[in-house]
């Protein structure tokens, strides 16, 4: 070894080309899904960067699906029911359809595979209370079948019919709605569910003693469900679901989005720059 250079020196080289590599790895993954990008205003697609896109990797996925190979250069070939507001990049999108629907600003989703998610052991992981007869709602806790469900102009819809379950993670996920001949469900982070009761009463005290009653006497909750997201008339335009016991991932992300596109479209002046 010399004066200048040295184990330490020779280490520091090495973990300087160690991280380099590795960021310059991470970046190439990245590129795997979703790339290459496309612009706003030509139909050519544009270059993914200097690291490139990675070598076609094949995935085999489980409980017998099938294997997905990726980068694939599959684009998504939906027509986009909305248009340009001005001429320049970036401009705001108007939508030319019914945008709750149509897949446009908030209601945007995703075409996923238009297949259950499952269990690890292979069962539809999202579904009724019927199926899933070993989820039950707390007794201290509201249950929601049978309340009616208000839309945000405080007009009943329909009622609460089933509570959808999420096996995996042990929460609910949806909430069913009865709406006319139709059963339609409701994400439950779009539902606020309120007891009602009487004003004189207290809250607390009633929880504290209701926990020494009879079961039939605490599960039997009066209360109303409101949804803030989108008007009584908009459920008889909730997506549906192909099967009454199970639910798809792509009818997952359609129906989060219809009610997502309810944030802004559901009235007019929820476009406007005061609301």
């Amino acid at each position: 070894m010399t004066t200048h250079f040295d184990a330490a020196f020779l280490a520091l080289y090495a973990f300087w080309f160690f991280f380099a590599a590795l960021i310059y790895y991470l970046q190439r993954e990245s590129n795997r899904e979703g790339l290459p990008l496309e612009s706003e205003n030509s139909p050519y697609v544009r270059p993914p960067g200097i690291t490139g896109l990675p070598a076609p990797k094949t995935f085999i996925l489980p409980h017998g699906a099938g294997t997905v190979t990726v980068p694939n250069n599959k684009r998504d070939t939906r027509a986009i029911a909305a248009r340009a507001m001005d001429p320049w990049p970036g401009s705001p999108l108007v939508p030319t359809g019914n945008p709750m629907l149509d897949g446009v600003g908030p209601g945007s989703y995703a075409e996923r595979a238009n297949v259950p998610d499952l269990t690890i052991a292979g069962h539809a992981r999202i579904v009724p209370m019927r199926v899933a007869k070993d989820y039950h709602v707390e007794l201290t806790n509201m249950d929601p079948r049978g309340m009616p469900v208000m839309g945000a102009d405080g007009v009943v819809a329909g009622k609460v019919s089933d509570i959808w379950v999420d096996r995996s993670e042990a929460l609910i996920r949806y909430l069913e709605v009865e709406v006319g001949q139709r059963k339609v469900l409701l994400p439950i982070n779009f539902a606020e569910i309120k007891r009602t009761q009487d004003p004189g009463a207290m809250p607390g005290l009633e929880w504290f003693f209701g926990m020494f009653l009879p079961a039939t006497k605490r599960a039997a909750n009066d209360g109303t469900v409101k949804v803030h997201a989108i008007l009584a008339k908009h459920f008889a335009e909730v997506p549906a679901t192909a099967s009454t016991d199970h639910v798809t991932r792509r009818e997952e992300d359609r129906i989060c989005g219809y009610y997502g596109g309810g944030t802004l479209y559901a009235t007019k002046d929820r476009a406007e720059p005061l609301i």
